[in-house]
């Protein structure tokens, strides 16, 4: 990396966390200038606005989230095994794996109405899940493990569905309880059709 490809890459790393816990709207570029003891001046050589900015500390908050999810699948042996990781991955929605919360919650709800670029962004992130829950169940089928009946897609619907929501209800009650009655819920529909 060059020194400026560097110090982008600083940027949107102090930036990143700051917008996943205030927001786009909330989050000023003082405060970007506060934690990376940058001038104005040096913030816009990197970045011709906080959209530009924005955008790049959302890309890097999914790619984080993304890895640490990924690294943590990889150590499952079975398919079941990748779906429950996934789980438990996102079951603790008051102390959650990357700072702010789930990006995809933090951004799409304040993008959905407001923000086409960052809408497009957190859609392609929901069928990036989406995919990756769908051929884990599609695997578990095609090694015998799951119901062959069992519809893969539909599924992973729901279970995105129902974890971002319990992300949002238990982030708002201050506390994991109904996060776990949503764990307990989906790995009952995981094990009824686990052969």
């Amino acid at each position: 990396m060059t020194k400026g490809e560097e110090t982008r890459q600083f940027i949107i790393e102090k930036a990143a966390p700051i917008f996943n816990t205030k927001g786009i709207a909330a989050t000023s570029m003082s405060d970007i200038m506060e934690a990376t003891k940058l001038s104005k001046g040096s913030m816009y050589v990197h970045f011709e606005n906080k959209d530009v900015l924005a955008c790049a500390a959302i890309d890097h908050n999914m790619k984080v989230l993304g890895d640490k999810l990924v690294s943590e699948i990889s150590k499952s042996k079975t398919a079941k095994e990748e779906l429950f990781t996934y789980i438990d991955f996102f079951s603790n929605a008051v102390n959650p794996p990357l700072t702010g919360g789930c990006p995809l919650l933090n951004f799409g709800t304040e993008a959905d109405d407001t923000n086409p670029i960052v809408k497009e962004k957190i859609n392609k992130g929901c069928n990036a899940n989406q995919q990756l829950l769908t051929n884990s169940v599609n695997k578990g089928i095609a090694k015998g493990e799951f119901n062959p009946e069992w519809n893969a897609e539909e599924f992973a619907i729901v279970m995105l569905a129902m974890m971002e929501g319990g992300h949002l209800i238990s982030r708002m009650a201050g506390n994991n309880d109904k996060m776990k009655v949503i764990a307990k819920t989906l790995k009952k529909i995981i094990e009824e059709n686990t052969l």
